[in-house]
């Protein structure tokens, strides 16, 4: 087989959607490296732009201030899974980006329709430049960002699951104020105008409730490569 042809069938780009806590990260991140392939998370790009905002002074209640600053942040997304990166104007923000502070704020930020066609853009960009193949993962990836991604999956899981999740993630962190707090971004994320959660038509569902995380990256590691055999 000649070498175009290899590369052809490896430069396969995958959307990984889904709620929160449902595995996307862990899962998109272990699928890119175990196929050699790029990965993106969107996620951390709408969390970068919420802490530029936060500290820089935006009044994140407010849409239209949101919308007039949106354009000043200059966020960049290193892609190799084993050490993916986000800086924003040069300064590393992988850290602060997980603040619980952030975390309450990202979805009234990436609701505000300039920020995501800021974002959209530069997450196209990155997915265009991946010419060896990409996996991007987030909530609008299949349906908007990336439409015509070679392969869509959309994550799903309980949300007594999900919140078992975050909760093992975050030491001391309440079960019952995790799911209530996993419900409530759902809602926000699903309902907003732009872009809302939503599952593509072409997508693939996997239910990770009962599932480890093993399991979940080996399912999703067949369907990349049943892709790749039919490309």
């Amino acid at each position: 087989m000649s070498t175009t042809v290899e590369t052809a069938r490896s430069s396969v780009i995958v959307a990984i959607d889904g709620p929160s806590g449902t595995g996307k990260s862990s899962t998109s991140k272990a699928v890119a490296a175990a196929l050699g392939l790029s990965y993106l998370d969107t996620g951390a790009q709408y969390r970068a732009i919420t802490w530029w905002m936060l500290t820089n002074g935006i009044d994140v209640s407010k849409p239209e201030e949101i919308a007039t600053a949106a354009a000043k942040p200059v966020i960049a997304s290193g892609t190799d899974p084993a050490a993916p990166t986000i800086t924003v104007d040069g300064e590393d923000a992988s850290g602060p980006i997980r603040t619980q502070e952030v975390t309450s704020k990202v979805s009234a930020v990436s609701a505000v329709p300039e920020v995501r066609a800021l974002i959209t853009a530069l997450q196209r960009s990155i997915a265009a430049a991946a010419t060896g193949g990409i996996v991007v993962e987030g909530r609008d990836i299949g349906t908007t960002v990336l439409p015509d991604a070679d392969l869509k999956i959309f994550l799903t899981a309980s949300p007594e699951a999900r919140a078992a999740r975050r909760s093992g993630e975050v030491k001391g962190s309440d079960l019952t104020a995790t799911r209530e707090a996993l419900i409530k971004r759902d809602a926000a994320d699903s309902g907003r105008k732009t872009s809302p959660l939503a599952k593509a038509d072409d997508a693939v569902e996997v239910d990770t409730t009962e599932l480890t995380l093993q399991q979940v990256i080996e399912c999703v590691v067949t369907l990349v490569e049943g892709k790749r055999v039919a490309a």
